[in-house]
């Protein structure tokens, strides 16, 4: 991490920075977060996932194997680069993002979204900070979802920290909810499961911040696997 992440990693939080940061985690940011479940229901078709604790750990391992060390690293490396005006940086960070997507599934999920992330700038015009100005500027053929929220996030007065603690959460909230419909489980149980998840999130954003381009990596066999099972899949209430 440079010593500009670092600085930005450690500044003060502000509350409209907070007040933007919640905003963006927020599962009512219109950018379909909800209608994915990653995986997960095709682990549920399987039996891998079938209660409680199996659901929650099946997320922490993709929160530290999957999330931190893909999506969470490129948003922090990405909050700086839109900050400095980096454009190089920023379209070699999105095409990263496009070229590891494990499956069909996966890709199309980061184009999606990072599609409504534009839109959901676009609609707000002069309250949107000029993020949809600087998504476009960057010419994104597509923008994917982490570079798109990066540029969202890199207009608040927040830290990367605070930024990569409520990309996660809001990540995490989407899953606990895909967990409790396709399990099913209990919201007494997801509000668990969320507890658990938010315990882990700050080990995970700090593993992500700390890693180096050459360390960023998106390798989940046995999360790939069942995503492409998943396009198949007989009975399915997620797109993904």
């Amino acid at each position: 991490m440079s010593t500009a992440e670092a600085g930005a990693a450690s500044s003060p939080r502000s509350a409209p920075g907070l007040l933007q940061i919640l905003w963006l985690a927020s599962p009512a940011l219109p950018v379909g977060g909800f209608s994915y479940s990653e995986g997960l229901e095709a682990a549920v078709d399987a039996g891998l996932v079938s209660d409680e604790a199996s659901a929650a750990q099946w997320l922490i391992d993709q929160l530290h194997l999957g999330l931190a060390r893909a999506d969470l690293a490129v948003v922090a490396q990405a909050i700086p680069a839109w900050r400095a005006d980096d454009l190089a940086r920023i379209q070699a960070l999105n095409a990263w993002v496009l070229q590891t997507r494990e499956t069909a599934e996966f890709r199309l999920q980061t184009e999606q979204m990072g599609r409504s992330m534009l839109e959901w700038a676009r609609c707000l015009g002069e309250l949107g900070a000029g993020v949809f100005e600087r998504l476009q500027s960057a010419r994104l053929d597509p923008a994917s979802y982490p570079v798109a929220m990066a540029c969202a996030a890199a207009s608040a007065d927040a830290s990367v920290r605070d930024s990569l603690i409520g990309f996660a959460f809001g990540w995490a909230e989407n899953m606990v909810q895909a967990a409790i419909k396709s399990v099913p489980l209990g919201q007494s149980a997801g509000q668990r499961m969320l507890a658990r998840l938010a315990r882990e999130i700050p080990a995970a954003v700090a593993h992500a911040m700390a890693l180096k381009d050459s360390e960023r990596q998106a390798f989940t066999p046995l999360l790939a696997i069942h995503s492409a099972r998943h396009e198949t899949q007989y009975s399915r209430l997620f797109r993904s």
